[in-house]
C-alpha cells in the first residue's frame, strides 16, 4: 500500500493542519556536536510530506536546531543503491514491513542505537528487523450510500454477494495479498487462520468474482475517482482514500470489518553518515504527541497506543489502529510476504491477464 497523494484536497489538509502541530517537550539531549545540521529524510512527497513537515520536521528543528530536509520519492532500489555505493541522498524511510524484512536480510539496516531510543518506551511488538513500527494503513471496503441507501455489503463475503448487493466492483491491482485475503474471508476463513494463505483456494474464489470486476485499479487517485463518480459502487481502497472522500462531502461508507492493515517501519540506512542525528529525529518522531499530530493531518494509525490520549474520538474512530478496528481488522503478515510476494506477485499478474 502506498501513501496518499499530492491531489489530496488541500482545503481539508489546510483546514486540519491548523492546529495539529504539536511541539512536544523532546526528552534528548540538543545535539550540539552532531555530525551535521542536516537530517534527510525519504519521503513520499506530496500531502504526506507536507503532514510529516508540521507533526515531525519542524517540532525536531526548534528542540535541537537540527533541520530536516525531505528526499522524495520513496524507492527501495535507490535505497540499495545508496548503501552499496556509499553515496546517501537520505538518512531515514519508512516503508511496509515486508519490505523492511527484506532489506534487513540484505544488510541495508542501521542497527537500532538504544542508547538513543529508549527501550522501555517501546509498546509491545513494536521493533521488527532494526525498524520501529511508526504508522499503519489499511485496505477496506467501502461503497457508496446513495446506491445501498437500506445499507450496503458490511464484510467481504458481501462484496462477493453479487445478487443481494448488486452493481459494479474494483479491486487493486498492485497489492496481491490484499485480494487474496479478501477473498478466503469471503469464502468463510477465520480472521485467525488465514495465514498462511490458502492460494488455490484464494483464487478459486477470486474467479467467482472477476467477472463482476469493471476496473482492476492501480494507483491512489484512480481509486478515488472510481468511486467518486459513480464508476463503482463499491470496491477495496485504502482508508486514508475513502476518508479523504467523506471529508469532502461525498457519500462513502467506509467499513472496518475486515480491514487489511499494513505497519510502517521507521528506521536508518546502514552506514548513514548522520546516523546519530538521525536516531534522534526517530525518538522525537515517535514521541505519541507527535504521532498524534500526524494522525490529526492524515488517517495514518499510530502505532504508539499513548498517542490515542492526544486524538480526538471522531478523528480515532477513522484509524487503522484505533483498538475497535483493530478487533476486527487483519494485520498483514510481512514475514509470509517477505517469503512469498516475489511468486504470488507472478501468479497474480497471470490471473489478471487470463
Amino acid at each position: 500500500m502506498k501513501s496518499v497523494g499530492s491531489k489530496q484536497n488541500r482545503r481539508t489538509f489546510l483546514k486540519y493542519a491548523a492546529g495539529a502541530a504539536v511541539a512536544a517537550p523532546f526528552t534528548g539531549a540538543r545535539l550540539a556536536k552532531a555530525q551535521t545540521r542536516t537530517v534527510l529524510v525519504n519521503s513520499w512527497g506530496g500531502v504526506l510530506t507536507e503532514s510529516e513537515d508540521i507533526a515531525f520536521f519542524k517540532p525536531f528543528t526548534k528542540e535541537t536546531g537540527i533541520q530536516v530536509k525531505a528526499v522524495t520519492p520513496v524507492s527501495y532500489a535507490k535505497w540499495k543503491a545508496q548503501v552499496t555505493s556509499g553515496q546517501y541522498e537520505w538518512d531515514i524511510t519508512t516503508i511496509n514491513q515486508a519490505q523492511w524484512s527484506r532489506a534487513e536480510q540484505e544488510g541495508l539496516v542501521e542497527p537500532i542505537d538504544w542508547s538513543i531510543i529508549d527501550k522501555s518506551k517501546m509498546w509491545p511488538g513494536a521493533v521488527y528487523a532494526n525498524g520501529i513500527g511508526f504508522t499503519s494503513l489499511s485496505t477496506n471496503l467501502a461503497y457508496r450510500k446513495d446506491k445501498f441507501p437500506n445499507g450496503g455489503p458490511k464484510n467481504w463475503a458481501d462484496f462477493w454477494d453479487v445478487k443481494k448487493f448488486p452493481g459494479n466492483r474494483s479491486l487493486y491491482s498492485g497489492e496481491p495479498v490484499v485480494a487474496l485475503l479478501a477473498a478466503l474471508m469471503a469464502d468463510g476463513v477465520p480472521k485467525d487462520k488465514l495465514y498462511p494463505l490458502d492460494l488455490n483456494r484464494a483464487f478459486k474464489k477470486l474467479d467467482e468474482i472477476k467477472p463482476h470486476i469493471k476496473v482492476f485499479w492501480s494507483q491512489g487517485t484512480q481509486s478515488q475517482q472510481l468511486i467518486r463518480d459513480g464508476e463503482v459502487d463499491m470496491m477495496a481502497i485504502w482508508n486514508a482514500r475513502a476518508t479523504d472522500l467523506q471529508k469532502q462531502g461525498h457519500p462513502i461508507e467506509l467499513v472496518w470489518d475486515g480491514n487489511m492493515s499494513v505497519i510502517t517501519n521507521i528506521g536508518v540506512a546502514k552506514g548513514s553518515p548522520n546516523v546519530k542525528a538521525a536516531w534522534e529525529y526517530i525518538k522525537s518522531a515517535l514521541q505519541p504527541e507527535h504521532l498524534a499530530a500526524y494522525a490529526k493531518l492524515l488517517p495514518y494509525g499510530p502505532l504508539n497506543p499513548e498517542s490515542f490520549k492526544y486524538i480526538p474520538e471522531e478523528i480515532a474512530k477513522n484509524l487503522p489502529t484505533y483498538p475497535a478496528n483493530l478487533a476486527i481488522g487483519v494485520k498483514v503478515d510481512p514475514v509470509w510476504g517477505a517469503e512469498n510476494n516475489a511468486k504470488l506477485d507472478e501468479r497474480y499478474a497471470q490471473w489478471l491477464a487470463s
